[in-house]
């Protein structure tokens, strides 16, 4: 069922995605956490992409991630905006009018700006294990770079640090914007996210629930059956 990986141009950066299930069903897109790519979604995607009411699935790698950096989306410039304003034009590209889009980590952070920025294109949003983008006291400390050959750009670490440290106020200040049914998962105690800057985020998006899932930061990945259990019914039995 896994039919990529694909290319899109996007403003001059290539971005790779892969795509799963029925090309005319409702399209959902999974963005992926910090230092991963499309294929960490695979085991969840094949799963939406299937069964009595499947969905398209899209996953793309972000700029700087796996495939996409490869292809040379290793562009320097890795502001929130700049990822939002990609993932928008692969919809436009794809043709996609409005998606469902769920977010993990850093893929949450902006799902949140896309939601904010284009609010008619999300008709509903999923944020795993996302904090309010609040300044971090202490802050985040300088990370070292790994040896070795990297699935993504060092540069994008650095700067992404540099915004988690530090984030835009405009985007606390524009979750009011959001319009879709937003739904919430957050890691649980396990996690190395405070658990208060999940309930923060939910308190910035008007009607915004939580759910709790005790898996740690990576709960689609570590328990995929709970993940889906609460994320399947918030996407398909809420009136469109």
């Amino acid at each position: 069922m896994d039919t990529g990986p694909h290319t899109a141009d996007i403003d001059g950066v290539t971005l790779a995605y892969r795509a799963w299930g029925p090309a005319d069903a409702p399209p959902v897109v999974l963005l992926h956490c910090r230092g991963a790519d499309g294929t960490d979604w695979a085991p969840v995607a094949r799963r939406l992409a299937g069964g009595p009411r499947p969905r398209r699935v899209y996953a793309p790698d972000l700029r700087g991630h796996g495939a996409s950096s490869r292809l040379g989306a290793r562009p320097g410039a890795y502001a929130h905006e700049a990822l939002r304003d990609d993932v928008l034009g692969l919809l436009d590209a794809l043709g996609i009018e409005r998606a469902d889009i769920v977010g993990h980590s850093l893929g949450g952070a902006v799902a949140c700006l896309i939601a904010q920025h284009a609010p008619a294109r999300v008709r509903r949003l999923v944020l795993e294990d996302v904090p309010a983008p609040v300044p971090l006291d202490p802050p985040r400390p300088l990370a070292t770079r790994p040896r070795g050959e990297l699935p993504y750009d060092w540069e994008m670490i650095l700067a992404t640090d540099r915004q988690r440290n530090a984030p835009d106020p405009a985007w606390a200040a524009g979750m009011g914007r959001i319009t879709a049914p937003a739904l919430l998962v957050a890691g649980g105690p396990s996690s190395s996210v405070p658990q208060d800057q999940i309930t923060g985020l939910a308190a910035l998006i008007p009607g915004a629930r939580v759910v709790t899932v005790d898996a740690g930061h990576l709960v689609h990945e570590k328990r995929p059956e709970e993940f889906l259990a609460v994320v399947r019914p918030f996407l398909t039995d809420l009136p469109a």
